[in-house]
């Protein structure tokens, strides 16, 4: 039985709004999926860094929300 977890990278662009990519691990292979716009792709290594680049450079979101 394959395991499927979920975890997500949101970031705010500087107009306040949040922008999320998802990344979703199904056993070995992950995929990230862009809430805002529908990018995706297979990321096997470092997919949460991939995800950040994505929210940078589409929507110029780089706003942590969990940074203090």
């Amino acid at each position: 039985m394959t395991q499927i977890d979920t975890s997500k990278v949101s970031r705010w662009d500087q107009h306040g709004r949040e922008h999320v990519v998802r990344v979703h691990r199904t056993g070995v292979q992950r995929t990230i999926r862009c809430d805002t716009c529908g990018w995706h792709r297979g990321a096997q290594f470092l997919p949460w860094l991939k995800a950040e680049e994505h929210l940078a450079e589409a929507h110029q979101a780089t706003v942590d929300p969990t940074a203090a």
